[in-house]
């Protein structure tokens, strides 16, 4: 049995999240034109509601909600545009289901807003590159998800390059934990997340799956969002994005055993399925008590 930390519940004044079977599925939400999976197919805000009450159903722990892609080559996106895409969709959902609501943005302001409107976690993929967002997370005590990318998104991927990308990335997140835990965020709301896909290569994509015990061994839990990205169709041909389900698939198996707690993910119903499963091999089913 692999267990990344020892208290199972993260309880917040916004919110609880419950580890005790294992690892838990978050469902992505992208409320864009551009998404590199999904993109368009969420964009009208009432499209974006039913698939959020959707993933609810399906089994959902967290709804991670965004208004920006962060596709290799996406451009950037106003802050305006951005609260005008995410904030009635996190209202709407906050008010019809108990799950929690993430935002997905580097932005202060759009940070800001989605918490306004009823979102209970910062998903941060530039690990407090705009450290207000550090503040923002301690003064309205939420978790904060800290995540490595190399670059941005509109030139990660242009010859992505390390000399040991398992020590560098997991050094870097270690001390973005410091600098959160400096602005007074508890270290049990902070979540660390390696970035797969963001500025790495294939082979980096591999390392860092094949050794991600070691960053659960930091004893902060650890997010890994995998779903249906790149490498999966380099490795396995399939060159649609939607088409990555089993590949996707192998990888949630993969990191729940490893004892990651949070599988960011489109296909909500079938990685439930799948983390049900890798939890009871990994003796954390409460049905087999």
């Amino acid at each position: 049995m692999r267990k990344a930390v020892n208290d199972d519940i993260v309880e917040w004044p916004g919110g609880r999240l419950d580890f005790s079977d294992g690892c838990i599925v978050m469902g992505v939400l992208n409320v864009t034109p551009d998404s590199f999976s999904d993109g368009g197919k969420f964009f009208d805000t009432d499209e974006a509601i039913k698939q959020g009450l959707k993933m609810a159903e399906q089994g959902a722990a967290i709804i991670d909600v965004g208004g920006e892609s962060t596709r290799p080559g996406s451009k950037p996106v106003s802050v305006e545009e951005q609260i005008g895409r995410v904030e009635p969709v996190i209202k709407a959902l906050s008010a019809k289901i108990d799950v929690v609501i993430s935002i997905d943005s580097r932005e202060f302001e759009v940070a800001g807003a989605a918490l306004d409107a009823g979102a209970a976690i910062i998903n941060d993929v530039t690990a407090l590159s705009d450290e207000r967002i550090g503040k923002l997370a301690a003064e309205r005590e939420v978790p904060i998800v800290l995540m490595h990318m190399q670059g941005e998104p509109r030139t990660m991927q242009v010859e992505p390059k390390y000399d040991d990308v398992v020590g560098e990335v997991l050094e870097f997140l270690l001390e973005r934990t410091k600098l959160a835990q400096q602005f007074g965020i508890p270290r049990e709301r902070i979540f660390i997340d390696p970035g797969i896909g963001f500025g790495k290569r294939l082979e980096d994509n591999l390392l860092l799956l094949k050794n991600i015990d070691r960053f659960v061994a930091t004893g902060y839990r650890v997010l890994v969002g995998t779903s249906r990205k790149s490498f999966i169709g380099k490795l396995t041909g399939k060159e649609e994005s939607a088409e990555r389900l089993f590949g996707t698939a192998a990888t949630v198996a993969l990191c729940a055993y490893a004892g990651v707690s949070i599988a960011r993910v489109h296909d909500v119903a079938e990685m439930v399925e799948v983390v049900t499963i890798t939890n009871a091999v990994n003796g954390r089913n409460r049905l087999m008590d």
